[in-house]
């Protein structure tokens, strides 16, 4: 696993047994994918976050399949070694088998994408099952869904009522029945995700949903500070890159506005000419 090859699905399974942490975070874009490529990254997720702090949506739910194969393909030419998963989109999966399988066969074949990420446990359970038949590899993905926000009644913590755990417990049975290679566990109480961690053979990668999973994933935007219009209670900041990007923006436009930019070594012609 120390080498520069591609990271397969495989390795990820390989990953839980061996209890070695897997690391996931979005991108959205080529630079973005190659910087965090050559950190090592295991998993790349084209998420459509993308909605939220790339296109300044109040939530997920606008986000297009035409729009997701676009920024999957830009991520697959900026990466070399992660895994690319991409978000199937709101309403791209659910209305029937065929769609399913048509729009997951896009973002493959036209986005290249190595797998997809669809969101809902049960429920769900069908077209995991469709899309696995016909060799789509499936990442699942529990607790809270941000597709469902309006039913959920907002962005909030689930898991944590006898019946929510319960359905919560089915979900994860049902998605790994269903044939899902890896689930993504978001918003709930850190016993909840290490009892389905250690109950699931399939590896898990948490959001918001403790330490005990085999995993973690955070929005980019949110762990690098590029983006502070709603941040989760349970992200970490690594980086404050939005400041410093607008304090760079700052001294480019003071330094124009003197006439101290371009300097003479940032010229592309001497004052002869050469």
């Amino acid at each position: 696993m120390e080498s520069k090859s591609r990271i397969r699905i495989p390795d990820l399974l390989e990953m839980k047994r061996n209890g070695r942490k897997i690391t996931m975070l979005t991108a959205y874009d080529a630079t973005m994918a190659r910087l965090l490529d050559n950190a090592g990254i295991d998993v790349l997720l084209v998420g459509d976050s993308l909605g939220m702090v790339v296109l300044g949506e109040d939530s997920t739910l606008g986000v297009t399949l035409e729009m997701m194969v676009h920024h999957t393909r830009a991520v697959v030419k900026g990466t070399r070694q992660a895994l690319v998963v991409a978000d199937m989109p709101f309403l791209s999966f659910q209305s029937s088998m065929r769609d399913a399988v048509r729009n997951a066969g896009k973002l493959m074949q036209q986005g290249g994408a190595a797998a997809v990420k669809l969101e809902g446990g049960a429920a769900a359970a069908g077209a995991i099952r469709r899309l696995t038949d016909c060799g789509i590899p499936v990442m699942g993905h529990i607790g809270l869904v941000p597709q469902s926000v309006h039913q959920l009644g907002g962005f909030r913590p689930v898991g944590r009522t006898g019946a929510e755990a319960d359905a919560l417990l089915r979900d994860a049975e049902a998605v790994e029945g269903a044939g899902a290679f890896a689930l993504v566990l978001e918003s709930m109480p850190a016993k909840l995700a290490g009892r389905i961690t250690e109950e699931r053979s399939i590896p898990t990668i948490g959001i918001g949903a403790g330490v005990e999973c085999d995993g973690q994933v955070l929005v980019s935007y949110d762990a690098f500070g590029f983006f502070d219009a709603f941040v989760p209670r349970f992200v970490k900041r690594y980086a404050e890159l939005g400041t410093e990007v607008t304090e760079a923006a700052r001294r480019y436009i003071d330094e124009v506005r003197r006439g101290e930019f371009p300097a003479r070594e940032h010229s592309i012609l001497t004052e002869s000419g050469a």
